[in-house]
């Protein structure tokens, strides 16, 4: 296969791998299972997301990635040279170029270690480029004029909300709230009011199908089955959409606090515009209904969610792959 590039968003919940000329090629979960026996991969993206929570003692089906960072070096090697097999073979005559997303608030041996475990999957050089920059190029903002620009981008580990002008982050804050610490809300919630115990994925699909940033008049009701605290059996309850409004409260204003920081520190300037253009919503989180509103409501700017929300920081990969010498300043490089 000759695939010179490959642009890869390597999220803490789902990684999309984007090929110049093909569109997106993948949009697998961030997952891997691995055999304690063997200490081997076993399953890597949809087909071990079906194993979370259903492994024997000897699988363990975890993400790699925590918080928009590795969290375990070796099982993210594995699947990063699992998503570059998938789109250029097992056999190549040419290493790929690689380019990767990584949050704003990285550290330096954080970014070191995505650039390392790309390297060793296979890539030939390896370019790693701020999510925020990438979900605004994505969203199809024209960051490299000089007019202050605000995107933000919620994804499953990380909110990144950044004022970006003249190509470059001016201002920009991570927050470590996003779709998990959604789920993990609306679990908790259930278990403290219902007393029943549910998992990751039913509480996904539970944000899914009613989730809220604001309680609605016409209330949706959705049935869930979790095992019962008190008696140990399976029970079903009914949850309202309001409901999981409330269990949201604490992460959502995570959320507007960190974007309130990111404005007091834009300078007057930049923050005029932003009144002007309005603030640009991407990522997986940003498909939570409402939430624009909530920000508009809160801030007292206009927040418009991004067409392909889900898709804003791969596509911009795409993009910057294509453009490299238009985006060299905001591109940090690594042979």
């Amino acid at each position: 296969m000759f695939l010179k590039k490959i642009g890869i968003d390597l999220g803490t919940a789902n990684t999309l791998v984007f090929v110049p000329g093909k569109g997106v090629v993948v949009n697998e979960p961030s997952v891997v299972a691995v055999s304690l026996a063997e200490n081997k991969v076993l399953a890597v993206g949809n087909e071990a997301k079906e194993m979370l929570g259903r492994t024997p003692e000897t699988i363990v089906a975890s993400r790699p990635m925590k918080d928009g960072v590795i969290a375990d070096y070796r099982v993210t090697e594995a699947m990063l040279r699992y998503f570059i097999n998938k789109v250029s073979g097992r056999v190549r005559f040419f290493r790929p170029e690689v380019l990767i997303s990584i949050p704003a608030g990285i550290t330096s041996t954080e970014k070191r270690a995505v650039i390392d475990a790309a390297l060793k999957a296979g890539a030939k050089a390896v370019y790693v480029v701020k999510e925020p920059v990438l979900a605004a190029i994505g969203a199809g903002i024209p960051i490299q004029t000089a007019q202050g620009n605000m995107i933000i981008n919620i994804g499953g580990g990380t909110s990144e909300i950044a004022v970006i002008s003249l190509g470059g982050v001016v201002t920009a804050h991570s927050a470590r709230v996003g779709g998990d610490r959604f789920d993990r809300a609306i679990a908790d919630y259930i278990k403290r009011k219902h007393s029943l115990a549910i998992g990751d994925r039913t509480a996904e699909e539970i944000k899914i199908q009613i989730g809220s940033a604001l309680a609605q008049v016409k209330e949706d009701y959705v049935d869930v089955r979790g095992r019962d605290l008190s008696g140990g059996l399976p029970r079903t309850v009914r949850i309202s959409s309001n409901e999981v409004t409330e269990a949201l409260q604490d992460e959502l204003r995570g959320v507007i606090n960190a974007i309130k920081k990111v404005l007091q520190e834009t300078p007057p300037e930049l923050a005029a515009d932003i009144m002007d253009k309005g603030m640009v919503l991407s990522g997986g989180g940003a498909l939570l209904r409402n939430l624009n509103q909530l920000i508009t409501k809160t801030i007292g700017v206009p927040c418009y969610v991004a067409d392909d929300a889900l898709l804003c920081v791969v596509k911009g990969a795409g993009i910057a792959l294509e453009n490299l010498d238009l985006y060299k300043r905001t591109i940090l490089t690594s042979k």
